[in-house]
């Protein structure tokens, strides 16, 4: 399927002109502002692995955006009724978000690869006034597009004149259609004949990390924090509590045979839901994610972009960490398993090695990431350790196995 382009974007020369992210987050002292790098396995840690696939699929980004203040007092007061002044915290840290994106790419590296390099700038650098453009586009996909009213995108579909700034969850929106976009532009440009580039595709999960501390504080130490996560695929993001160790999913698994995609689908499209020999369910017979990017000759069949948005008010205090797992290793542990095996970690970036071993000593041979970003509570979970005791038996039943063996 080529996608024909009603308004051809270049992302690269956007990128090039308007953004102002970068891999720091600001920090106020008595001494002045200093830059705490994201990278630092004190700050955001990070385990990778390739498993024993061929090649690499999983990719990962950070960055601290510069939104604007206004988008985000109104994104506040829609999602949690609070009154945020970014007046109060000062011009150098009223736009400051902190972006974290876990990418996990099927039929090909292409797209997850240029997920990591494109989506946060994209995500800072989308305008309002583009949407009405974007949704001509975005009907023109046909199929399961013909009847999209635009979602969270509908109040600047038509006009955007005398319209409200975008809230997170309608940035989230553009940015994810826009990078379908810029996907399908490269396809017509340079790969209309390749087959492969057709079915490449990558789920996509961010989290947008914003305080709403005054005088401002950094993500891993505000006391009030807004979370949003913005979601398309089968990633697992959890939230943990500092009360013993409860676990808060922020997404749930788009499959086919999912409750909600299943509804999504079947209302818009029929069912072309066919379950393969292993007993798994396949969209079109082919996908098991039914939102996601790329897999451009799916698209008129109803396989989206549309991120699912959940947002959530955080008294920092209260919370751990947040954890990012790719299926590589959600397929082979259960969630509260994933957030205890951080909760000891001197640091995030011990917690992800934790994680990524352990899937990997049960056997796990996917492509898989985990990915761990401190909270206020850090180190201050009460409460035993609940999987304990089932990650040891797991662990003498994986002993000797033809799946261990091979690792």
């Amino acid at each position: 399927m080529a996608l024909r382009l009603l308004h051809p974007r270049k992302p690269s020369s956007i990128l090039q002109n308007f953004a102002r992210y970068h891999d720091y987050v600001r920090l106020a002292t008595q001494g002045g502002v200093i830059r705490v790098p994201l990278a630092s396995p004190k700050v955001i840690g990070v385990a990778n692995s390739r498993g024993n696939r061929s090649h690499q699929e999983d990719f990962y980004a950070f960055a601290t955006l510069a939104l604007d203040p206004e988008e985000l007092r109104v994104s506040v007061k829609k999602s949690h009724g609070v009154d945020w002044d970014p007046k109060k915290v000062g011009d150098a840290f009223s736009s400051q978000v902190v972006f974290v994106g876990i990418y996990d790419g099927h039929g090909g590296s292409a797209v997850s690869q240029y997920l990591r390099q494109e989506l946060h700038g994209i995500f800072e650098s989308v305008k309002k006034t583009a949407i009405p453009e974007l949704f001509l586009w975005i009907k023109e996909l046909g199929g399961y597009f013909k009847r999209f009213k635009g979602g969270a995108l509908a109040p600047w579909v038509h006009d955007t004149g005398d319209t409200p700034p975008l809230d997170l969850e309608a940035r989230a929106t553009e940015a994810f259609f826009e990078l379908l976009d810029a996907i399908a532009e490269q396809v017509d440009r340079n790969l209309s004949t390749d087959e492969v580039s057709q079915s490449c595709g990558a789920t996509a999960s961010i989290a947008l990390l914003h305080s709403l501390d005054a005088p401002a504080t950094p993500f891993f130490s505000a006391q009030t924090l807004a979370l949003t996560v913005a979601h398309c695929g089968d990633t697992r993001v959890l939230l943990c509590s500092t009360d013993n160790g409860q676990v808060v999913p922020m997404t749930e698994n788009h499959h086919a045979d999912a409750h909600v995609e299943t509804i999504r689908l079947r209302r818009m499209m029929g069912s072309s839901l066919i379950t393969d020999s292993f007993g798994e369910s396949r969209w079109m017979g082919a996908l098991s994610n039914t939102r996601c990017l790329g897999d451009l000759r799916y698209k008129k069949y109803g396989v989206t972009p549309e991120p699912q948005v959940q947002t959530k008010l955080l008294e920092g205090k209260d919370w751990a960490y947040l954890v990012f797992v790719s299926d590589g290793v959600s397929s082979i542990l259960s969630d509260d398993e994933v957030v205890d095996l951080a909760r000891d970690a001197r640091d995030p970036k011990t917690a992800a090695d934790s994680i990524l071993s352990f899937a990997q000593e049960l056997g796990g041979d996917d492509n898989a990431t985990a990915l761990v970003v401190p909270l206020a509570g850090w180190g201050k979970i009460r409460g035993p350790d609940k999987t304990k005791e089932l990650r040891e038996y797991r662990r003498q039943q994986a002993v000797g196995s033809e799946r261990q063996r091979r690792m």
